[in-house]
């Protein structure tokens, strides 16, 4: 055997992928050049590693037993580097992050400053819902998790970044009242939801529970991207996070329709196993975090206090 680094990162990536074409735009290859390091690592065995049904490739058993072999040798030489680094006195290694949908529009401004003073960190953040990330955290496969309501079962601790709220939104040709909608308006609208396991979902289904009200369930999204569409598209209504809906507030394809006891108030928080034992990077986050976060907060989300 005599497969390099660089075929194993090769592989790995097709695997991950399911495809030479993905994989080649994600490490920034041609596709050519992955097919040739591809057939140079096959070549060393004897038994296939992928194959092809259709127009389609397919990973072989051998072949995902020798992708789980290689991660861990990547995964290794990556710590190589990072203790290297850390001999050097550079802070260096991996934050792993989970966060919530609509929890991009906030990470990415708690991690810019962080990330820049610290080059050497790689980041690996992945956007889902409530429900992923509280099984990353359950399984420990993070450092932390950025949600907006915290788990019911699960012991974690938490620092709290900024507060989180939720309006009724409507499109733009819908007609605003003169003064506040009473509560019984849900009653009258057709209501676009998030899909179970999400926060907004939880949020909704918990006010609509304490107000006693029925609404009409018009249509079930499973991204809030797919559910301000579907709101700008006139399809329906939906309660949304003020935060990810900014842009679409500014070029009035979007309004808040104002109800009594609105908007519904939670908070964005990082939270992270308690008595889990944070590596040197998610240590030194957490202080960055808790040292900058109210300068974060007025410099990028001062405009969700004035609506």
């Amino acid at each position: 055997m005599n497969y390099t680094l660089h075929q194993l990162q090769v592989f790995v990536k097709v695997v991950q992928t399911k495809s030479v074409t993905k994989a080649a735009n994600e490490l920034f290859l041609t596709q050519p050049g992955v097919s040739i390091q591809l057939k140079n690592f096959q070549d060393q065995f004897d038994i296939p590693l992928t194959e092809v049904v259709g127009r389609q490739l397919h990973i072989t058993e051998f072949g995902n037993e020798i992708a789980a072999i290689a991660t861990e040798i990547l995964q290794q030489v990556q710590e190589i580097d990072y203790k290297t680094a850390a001999f050097k006195g550079i802070l260096s290694g991996r934050l792993r992050i989970a966060v919530v949908s609509t929890g991009k529009y906030v990470m990415p401004f708690f991690l810019s400053d962080f990330l820049k003073k610290h080059p050497q960190i790689d980041l690996t953040m992945d956007v889902t819902n409530k429900a992923g990330v509280i099984k990353s955290i359950e399984e420990n496969q993070i450092d932390f998790g950025l949600v907006s309501i915290l788990p019911d079962k699960l012991n974690v601790e938490e620092e709290k970044l900024l507060e989180n709220k939720l309006y009724l939104i409507g499109a733009r040709d819908h007609i605003l009242p003169s003064e506040k909608y009473k509560k019984q308006i849900f009653t009258q609208l057709p209501m676009i939801y998030r899909e179970q396991g999400s926060a907004t979902r939880s949020i909704m289904g918990s006010f609509f529970d304490r107000s006693k009200i029925i609404v009409n369930k018009k249509i079930e999204l499973t991204s809030n991207e797919a559910v301000k569409q579907a709101v700008i598209a006139g399809l329906g209504y939906s309660i949304m996070p003020v935060i990810g809906i900014r842009n679409e507030l500014k070029t009035g394809e979007l309004q808040i329709l104002p109800v009594e006891g609105f908007p519904i108030l939670s908070q964005w928080r990082l939270i992270w196993l308690r008595n889990k034992k944070l590596s040197p990077v998610a240590s030194a986050y957490l202080a960055h975090v808790r040292l900058l976060k109210n300068e974060v907060v007025a410099n990028s989300f001062a405009w969700t206090q004035t609506l």
